[in-house]
């Protein structure tokens, strides 16, 4: 019967798409390329009377596949997007933006503006206003393909400038590209979002032309603007701009104590915990210490020599001037209870040694003062040191050994 024949259809489609996830997960791309097959031709047949708009998941599927099946080819896949193009009219743009994203990964950049102006130039009824964002993305990548352009044709000009020659339509052509960048690039960034490449492009553009204000106020707006979502990024670009204007200190302390309430194992806590050091005001050589804590609680800051250096030379400096002990002991006090086995085990002291002696260096002298002169990490550095003569290391034991009445202190 027919409810039948639907019922074991759609069992058998079922059954089909189970084959092909399985193929997928399993990277059996030839395999779940002749499930496709099948459940494509199957489609059609069984839905031949009836108007059946293409599947989001043959489009998904069909991607895939294409991108690591060993025999596809580039014109296979712009074939099949193709179709995929005319047969999706609420899809359409999400399709030209993924071929582009193809063919920009296999280098065809020509190719790729060429589907980005054509796309722009399509239009649909209602389905235009309804895919505005989609429009607005395919414009803004424009706008990165013609920065891209302004940035080879910049270069060019840049090198002939500097063999005292001048090329008028290098430089034409290159403003050119400039307007059209910057036009659709000013668009994108209106929009709540993450749009980390575009406002870096469009940043550069207004740098080059000299107008710093126009940036900052992108920048501002990129990385304070309560509409947009917490982005890190956001206030690393800031702060890279106020550092190429050579703005006060205080304007880069306030970008990057943000930066560290976001992400406080981010890279720029070094020169953040630098700066604070630094500083005159005691809030802020604090500060300093509780940032260069939080760096180290991570374990991509284990082996860092700078942090452990700028932690070492501030806890040096604390014990020498005996003020400020209670800095030291608030920081310590949430991390005695892990940090001994995440930090200073003599397996790590044994392989510090062996592959960075800088950098164990710095580790026993923290490790010496926050768990004092019996730390099995200080007493192997220290006796290795000592035993290869190293002065460095003789006086790093001498200093523990006199302050080791602080560790009493710290611990409690």
């Amino acid at each position: 019967s027919s409810s039948e024949h639907k019922l074991n259809f759609k069992k058998s489609k079922e059954a089909c798409l189970s084959y092909i996830q399985d193929a997928l997960l399993q990277k059996q791309w030839k395999r779940a390329a002749e499930f496709l097959t099948c459940y494509v031709e199957s489609l059609e047949k069984d839905y031949s009377r009836e108007h059946i708009g293409p599947s989001e998941m043959i489009w998904r599927i069909g991607t895939e596949i294409l991108c690591h099946h060993s025999q596809s080819s580039m014109k296979e896949f712009n074939c099949f997007m193709e179709q995929m193009k005319t047969l999706g009219v609420k899809r359409y743009l999400k399709v030209c933006l993924e071929h582009v994203f193809h063919l920009l990964c296999n280098g065809q950049i020509d190719e790729a503006y060429q589907n980005l102006s054509l796309a722009e130039s399509w239009r649909f009824g209602e389905q235009t206003a309804i895919q505005d964002k989609e429009m607005k993305l395919i414009q803004a990548y424009r706008g990165l393909l013609d920065y891209y352009s302004w940035f080879k044709q910049k270069n060019i000009l840049l090198e002939h400038s500097e063999d005292g020659f001048s090329d008028l339509a290098v430089e034409q052509e290159m403003h050119g590209y400039f307007r059209k960048a910057a036009v659709n690039l000013k668009e994108i960034i209106k929009i709540p979002g993450v749009w980390d490449i575009f406002v870096k492009c469009y940043v550069d553009l207004l740098e080059f032309y000299g107008d710093h204000n126009e940036a900052r106020k992108v920048l501002n707006e990129y990385a304070y603007n309560s509409k947009f979502p917490a982005n890190p990024n956001a206030h690393v670009y800031l702060y890279q701009f106020l550092k190429r204007q050579g703005e006060s200190k205080k304007s880069l302390i306030s970008a990057l104590k943000i930066l560290h309430d976001i992400v406080p194992s981010h890279e720029l806590m070094i020169d953040f915990n630098t700066m604070l050091q630094k500083s005159k005001k005691r809030k802020k050589r604090r500060l300093g210490l509780e940032v260069i804590f939080a760096a180290l609680d991570y374990a991509g800051w284990k082996e860092n020599a700078k942090a452990w250096s700028c932690l070492a030379r501030q806890v040096k400096q604390i014990v020498i001037s005996e003020k400020h002990l209670d800095w030291i002991k608030q920081e310590w006090s949430s991390r005695k209870d892990w940090w001994p086995a995440f930090h200073f085990s003599r397996y790590l002291a044994k392989r510090n040694w062996q592959e960075n002696k800088s950098l164990s260096y710095e580790k026993a002298l923290v490790a010496g003062i926050l768990l004092g002169k019996g730390c099995k990490y200080f007493k192997y550095v220290s006796h290795r040191g000592c035993k290869a003569q190293l002065e460095r290391f003789q006086m790093l034991k001498k200093f523990v050994n006199r302050h080791n009445p602080v560790y009493l202190r710290i611990s409690g």
